[in-house]
């Protein structure tokens, strides 16, 4: 069995970061944010409701690559993370990807705060709603009762917080 960690937040709080280095000390492979090769392959960073859900199936299928034969799976990213870019950019998020979010797949979801300074990227469209982001978030999290830990500091705290959490666990 392969106990997977999502690792979610609004944009430039740390999620890539994070999951590189948990996944280090976890000795388990780590799940890119498929977002970012799929814009690279599409060569455009507009987009559509369809390439969200795309991305949401292309990040599930690269999940259930990489969690074969692995203890732990950390996520840099989860289909939460799209259903809330559908609700934000489109106003709304249709069943069909709505029904992809299974929290109940992850033994933890590691929310990022929003307490690191803002890192301009291309892929990146929020930089003054990081906070409303958040709420989005914990709001989600909270409605489906699965577990989740806030994960904040700088440096190696935001690392400490996280790893606290796993330890929490009884999963091993």
């Amino acid at each position: 069995m392969t106990y997977r960690i999502a690792i979610v937040g609004p944009e430039s709080c740390g999620k890539t970061s994070l999951a590189r280095e948990l996944a280090q000390e976890l000795n388990a492979p780590w799940v890119p944010e498929f977002s970012r090769s799929w814009f690279a392959a599409q060569r455009r960073t507009t987009y559509s409701m369809d390439d969200i859900i795309a991305i949401a199936y292309g990040q599930l299928e690269l999940e259930n690559q990489l969690a074969a034969g692995a203890q732990w799976l950390v996520c840099d990213t989860s289909v939460l993370v799209c259903l809330i870019w559908a609700q934000v950019r489109f106003g709304e998020c249709p069943s069909e990807l709505a029904q992809l979010w299974r929290p109940q797949d992850y033994v933890l979801h590691l929310l990022t705060a929003a307490d690191l300074p803002w890192q301009p990227d291309p892929l990146r469209e929020n930089p003054l709603d990081r906070e409303a982001l958040f709420a989005r978030y914990h709001a989600a999290l909270m409605q489906q009762s699965v577990v989740s830990t806030l994960v904040h500091g700088l440096g190696s705290a935001r690392l400490g917080c996280a790893l606290q959490a796993v330890n929490k666990l009884n999963c091993a």
